[in-house]
């Protein structure tokens, strides 16, 4: 199904909503701003969800259009909470899970952040691809999280940071994986056999974190 709500300042938000009748969990779906829900690997939730016996919300917000371009950097993080919580109610507002599971990309564990603070979700396991570190909140929450998670970001990502990245490393309910001469991108520039090699593995991880943590 796809629909949309009336976020901040009344601009559409679309979302998609896959439901089936004998599911007992929820995936939502926060990607990059650039990096779409169709991106390769985002492109695989819905596979992770099937294995879960999970619908699957995927929050489709559009930042990069010229209707956002008015915004301040402080509107655009107050958007995008607001948004994802709108389209999150709305759809818990019809159904509620036994289950969640969450998988941000970038600019998505900015939301990511304060969701995790809903009681419904204190049991949720979130993963965390290249998530803002150079941003205190995210750093924070990732911090004190204790949800399950799984942090995946690149060593050449321009967000990384070696330091803030330690702190995560102390708290045992994340695990976390540094993928050496890697960006933002968490693909092998110009080599695309090693980035589909490399997109395997991720994958897999988040499988393996999924159905075992």
């Amino acid at each position: 199904m796809r629909g949309f709500v009336n976020g901040y300042k009344g601009r559409k938000v679309p979302y998609q909503y896959f439901n089936e009748e004998d599911s007992n969990g929820l995936m939502i779906i926060l990607p990059g701003t650039g990096y779409t829900a169709m991106g390769p690997l985002l492109y695989y939730s819905d596979d992770l969800a099937i294995m879960l016996k999970a619908d699957v919300l995927k929050i489709n917000y559009r930042y990069n259009d010229e209707e956002y371009d008015d915004l301040t950097q402080n509107e655009l993080v107050e958007a995008i909470r607001l948004d994802v919580k709108t389209v999150i109610d709305a759809i818990l507002s019809e159904k509620q899970y036994e289950n969640y599971y969450f998988i941000a990309k970038s600019i998505g564990t900015i939301p990511l952040c304060t969701e995790l603070e809903r009681e419904e979700f204190k049991q949720a396991k979130a993963i965390w691809l290249t998530p803002l570190i150079h941003r205190d909140d995210v750093l924070h929450a990732m911090i004190e999280s204790k949800q399950k998670g799984l942090c995946i970001i690149g060593d050449q990502d321009q967000v990384y940071d070696k330091e803030r990245y330690e702190k995560i490393l102390n708290n045992s309910c994340i695990k976390s994986r540094l993928i050496a001469n890697v960006g933002h991108a968490l693909d092998i520039e110009g080599k695309p056999s090693d980035s589909v090699d490399l997109l395997k593995t991720i994958v897999g991880d988040m499988e393996a974190f999924l159905l075992n943590a």
